[in-house]
């Protein structure tokens, strides 16, 4: 027997759970991509997209998940034999720093492990003695999904500029825009890339590019930019078809439009992030509980360099394998694999699990996910401490 039955729970860090509201808004006939209400809608979402990256710069919207962010904005501004700076903190800094080796520019990466965020101090020192100013631009991934480290931006770009260095900074905040605040002008943020499938809550299929004067100016000086990648047409048309560079991605569109209004116009975004704090901490208190006995850990020790959107957990293998299989079978809830913990051909690489907590998410759902995956550590009998429900009840309850 299976109690799985029912409406299944998906706490992966993305994509998420996607309000009915936005899906209903999606089930819809294909519009007219000539004139009428969607050219006025798709203007529209520009200055609520800036809203969310609390940004007064440009927006460029691309068909594509996150990769394609990455590609767009490294195609903007830099060419075939540009030298980049990547401190790394995970499987994507390191995915976007693999993206640019491709495209011929020359990376160096600083590697701060799997268990700690990106230190200041040493990008500063790194950029100091560029003396010839050969880095071009410093990649940062704002929270790494695999690891759930999240890095002060804000730090960083103080030691940049203490480095009196003119490189562009880049942030990838595909996996917590709008769960984790992200300032981007306050915080000197040149070139921003998010999806729509996360804390956007909206299915995969669209990616964006902010970018601001610096970066635009930057575009400017590059002798060959791609005619699909190309930021300018996108956020500055002429004719609408040059937004998407062809057929708009039509219902997508429709339910972004449903996602930004519950985000900005019914919720707000002050208090979205908020709910996310809250429920971010739940989760930190539940597995902080049960790791008092037992193998549980959670990746990222420090709280204040967690990200609210996704909590990376170290269980020792076989028991993270072994319980995101009894969770899907048994209770109907799907949680995150370990990805880029361990090699998946390495026995450690079943030892980990993720869970995510972005997006559509209020207390009945998490603490639905909490409750189950208690169920599975009682049901393996996985050592963990205990009076952990009751703990991250206190803190939803405080709110």
């Amino acid at each position: 027997m299976s109690l799985a039955h029912g409406r299944h729970t998906l706490a992966i860090p993305g994509p998420s759970v996607m309000p009915d509201r936005v899906l209903q808004a999606m089930h819809r006939a294909a519009p007219n991509i000539y004139t009428g209400e969607l050219i006025d809608m798709t203007h529209g979402l520009v200055p609520d997209l800036k809203a969310v990256a609390k940004t007064d710069g440009h927006v460029a919207m691309y068909i594509g998940n996150g990769h394609a962010a990455w590609e767009a904005a490294l195609a903007n501004v830099l060419a075939p034999g540009d030298k980049v700076l990547v401190p790394a903190t995970g499987q994507f800094s390191h995915g976007w720093a693999e993206m640019a080796t491709k495209l011929g520019i020359e990376v160096e990466i600083i590697d701060f492990g799997k268990r700690d965020v990106v230190n200041p101090a040493r990008v500063e020192e790194a950029l100091t003695a560029d003396k010839a100013h050969a880095f071009k631009a410093v990649l940062l991934v704002q929270t790494d999904t695999s690891t759930s480290a999240k890095s002060d931006l804000a730090a960083i770009r103080r030691a940049i500029d203490a480095a009196d260095h003119p490189a562009l900074m880049m942030v990838d905040s595909i996996a917590c825009l709008g769960c984790d605040d992200m300032q981007m002008d306050a915080w000197g943020v040149d070139i921003l890339v998010a999806g729509c499938q996360k804390g956007l809550m909206t299915p995969p299929g669209m990616a964006f590019v902010f970018f601001n004067d610096k970066a635009d100016a930057a575009r400017d000086r590059m002798t060959r930019v791609s005619g699909y990648w190309d930021w300018k047409p996108r956020a500055n048309p002429s004719f609408y078809y040059q937004m998407h560079c062809g057929t708009a991605p039509t219902h997508h569109l429709y339910g972004l439009r449903v996602a930004l209004d519950m985000i900005l116009k019914e919720e707000g975004l002050d208090q979205v992030l908020k709910r996310h704090a809250t429920l971010a901490s739940a989760v930190w208190t539940a597995f902080e509980t049960w790791g008092q006995d037992g193998p549980i850990e959670l990746n990222i020790t420090d709280r204040a360099k967690r990200s609210n959107a996704v909590t990376s957990i170290r269980i020792g293998a076989p028991y993270g394998t072994q319980l995101r299989d009894w969770l899907t079978d048994q209770a109907g809830v799907t949680l995150g694999i370990g990805l880029g913990m361990a090699p998946s051909d390495d026995p450690a690489w079943h030892g980990f699990f993720r869970v995510g907590h972005m997006g559509h998410l209020n207390t009945h759902m998490l603490m639905g996910t909490l409750g189950s995956i208690e169920a599975g550590l009682t049901a393996l009998q996985i050592p963990h401490g205990k009076g952990a429900l009751a703990a991250a009840a206190e803190v939803c309850a405080a709110g």
